[in-house]
């Protein structure tokens, strides 16, 4: 088990390199410099401003510097906002997206799952045909204008709910139901096929057999063995979510990391997006990361496979 963990580590590690250094040297490629603007910097200031940031120096010289302070987990300070840090603005905005993405990722997984389920058990009937309708809808519309559907339905017309802003807990239902659509369309759907293909498995009609409730069938026997294709998708979902609201959190105006990966790109912030980039591709292996461990506790075949790689 200790062997395999390392093994993940090590290629995460080995991954965030290789993404910082293509991260580098695109941002060297692309036309243009942090300093352009539309009114001419006098070639003196610019000078001290590349100075101030090393940008004077060779490409190879950048290079080195930049995997320095990477170690250090000096993310550097922004290029366009005085004397920030990029670490403080990723924890500044992170903040908002983490609450955001927490609630987004509980309504999926709940709503998914448990639609998912009545699906199954109502196989071919209303009940099922209603479930698959609602499902397909959901993954066929974007987020963003479901975003823009409800701020019009329920925050201009209704009026239940303000369009912007997250000055109240109520103001987190509308972005909150615009991230999880999606997801939880999936999850209804993939847990649909995998509870139909574990209720037709043979312990199951054993478990029948020898007369178990229906209910300890499903949660006990059926549940568990069903959810480990969901378990594969929350992993890389739960990254998704946190880290691709970018449009969600724009159309709602809240400050969270989206806001700033857009204005780094607009404003070529160089380590604003190379810092943000990395948090990103950390959060995303992070969490696939846990779904390999949570393989290990809802998988018993899967748990006895790594003690013997360890």
């Amino acid at each position: 088990m200790i062997r395999f963990l390392l093994k993940k580590l090590f290629y995460m590690v080995v991954s965030l390199f290789v993404l910082a250094s293509a991260t580098f040297f695109l941002m060297k490629i692309i036309p243009g410099n942090p300093f352009m603007s539309e009114k001419e910097i006098p070639k003196a200031i610019r000078a001290m401003l590349e100075a101030k940031y090393g940008l004077d120096k060779p490409l190879w010289s950048q290079y080195l510097t930049y995997l320095n302070n990477l170690i250090h987990l000096d993310l550097g300070m922004s290029m366009k906002q005085q004397y920030t840090t990029v670490s403080s603005i990723i924890g500044t905005g992170f903040l908002y997206s983490l609450q955001l993405g927490i609630f987004a990722i509980i309504l999926s997984v709940t709503a998914g799952i448990v639609l998912g389920i009545i699906a199954a058990l109502n196989h071919r009937k209303f009940l099922d045909t209603f479930t698959i309708f609602i499902a397909v809808l959901g993954v066929s519309i974007p987020n963003f204008v479901v975003a823009s559907g409800l701020q019009y339905f329920l925050g201009v017309k209704l009026r239940w709910f303000d369009v912007a802003g997250l000055n109240d807990p109520t103001d987190y239902v509308m972005p909150t139901i615009a991230l999880a659509v999606l997801p939880a369309a999936f999850i209804a759907r993939l847990t649909r096929s995998s509870m139909l293909e574990v209720l037709t498995a043979d312990y199951i009609k054993t478990a029948r057999a020898k007369g178990m409730s229906g209910r300890i069938i499903l949660y006990r026997h059926a549940l568990r063995n069903a959810i480990l294709p969901v378990v594969t998708y929350i992993g890389p979902m739960t990254a998704n979510i946190i880290t691709g609201s970018v449009i969600v959190e724009q159309i709602f105006g809240i400050g969270g990391l989206g806001k700033f990966f857009v204005n780094s790109i607009t404003n070529r912030d160089y380590t604003l997006i190379m810092g943000l980039t990395l948090f990103y591709a950390v959060i995303l292996m992070l969490a696939r990361f846990l779904t390999d461990i949570a393989y290990a506790f809802i998988d018993p075949r899967i748990k006895l496979s790594s003690r013997k790689e360890g």
